[in-house]
């Protein structure tokens, strides 16, 4: 009877062992691919305890591309101009730094609320240049008030120089975005206009049709509450969520990712990450 009581002693010990092991091996496996992020830079928070769950190069000011349309939206909103107002798209609209194409056609006039939705879901830079035209004092005082904002929520290495993301001097490190996005989640008109998949505005006697930046918003299986995706040559492709992962808001924040997929399979091996091991219980 002793006998047989220490030979299932014995094997409990090594299924136990074994059991630790493979965990031991699924951690190291997870790591190793946190390890292997394409992007430089990397911040995941917890947005209810501001706890960090994991950081590349957090406190790094990089170039963000658009996702300066956030911070855009932000001094939009807190001016409280009339939301219904028409503003035209003109000359002063058109990039002059990338030289990039728009669907946004001179002469279009659309209101301040359809520029902001057509700025933060479709990334349209005319649209957030109309936004910051049209501000008391014009673009000036509205980068000004971009960068006074920026100061105010403890933002350091962020500064800004114009409010579409087309410049690289345009820089802010994933520590500072996520302060900007526990902001910017606040408001329900960026939370919605950030996540829309689809949006239509008519120009003359044509309709055009946009879509959202970021594929992941046509994903059933993420739970998306805000986010804003961007790219310039000199940001690599960059991206920032507001994401319900095992029921948990999360802040990721992805600078200079390089290659068109990327960011978004950077996300992935985060939330995977988070599903399995479950960060936010440790101390």
């Amino acid at each position: 009877m002793k006998l047989f009581a220490s030979f299932v002693l014995v094997v409990g010990l090594l299924a136990g062992t074994a059991s630790s092991v493979h965990a031991a091996e699924g951690r190291a496996s997870y790591a190793a691919r946190l390890g292997a992020l394409k992007s430089s830079a990397v911040l995941i928070l917890d947005a209810r305890t501001r706890k960090v769950l994991y950081q590349k190069n957090a406190r790094v000011a990089l170039p963000i591309a658009s996702l300066t349309k956030l911070m855009t939206a932000l001094v939009v909103l807190e001016a409280k101009q009339d939301m219904a107002e028409t503003l035209s798209i003109t000359k002063a609209d058109i990039d002059r730094l990338k030289y990039s194409s728009s669907r946004l056609r001179v002469g279009t006039r659309l209101s301040r609320t359809t520029m902001l939705h057509l700025a933060l879901m479709s990334s349209e830079n005319r649209a957030a240049s109309a936004l910051g035209r049209n501000y008391p004092g014009g673009t000036r005082r509205f980068v000004a008030a971009m960068n006074a904002k920026a100061r105010a929520l403890g933002m350091r290495s962020t500064h800004y120089v114009e409010p579409t993301g087309l410049s690289r001097a345009n820089v802010a490190s994933p520590e500072d975005l996520a302060k900007l996005v526990l902001v910017v989640e606040r408001h329900p008109l960026i939370r919605r206009y950030s996540t829309d998949r689809h949006f239509s505005i008519r120009q003359g006697r044509d309709r055009t049709e946009y879509h959202n930046t970021n594929r992941l918003t046509a994903n059933p299986s993420w739970k998306i509450r805000l986010q804003k995706t961007g790219y310039i040559a000199e940001a690599g492709r960059c991206m920032i969520l507001h994401a319900a992962v095992k029921g948990r808001p999360t802040v990721m924040v992805f600078l200079d990712a390089q290659g068109k997929f990327s960011r978004a399979a950077d996300a992935n091996s985060v939330r995977a990450w988070l599903s399995r091991f479950n960060p936010w219980a440790r101390r």
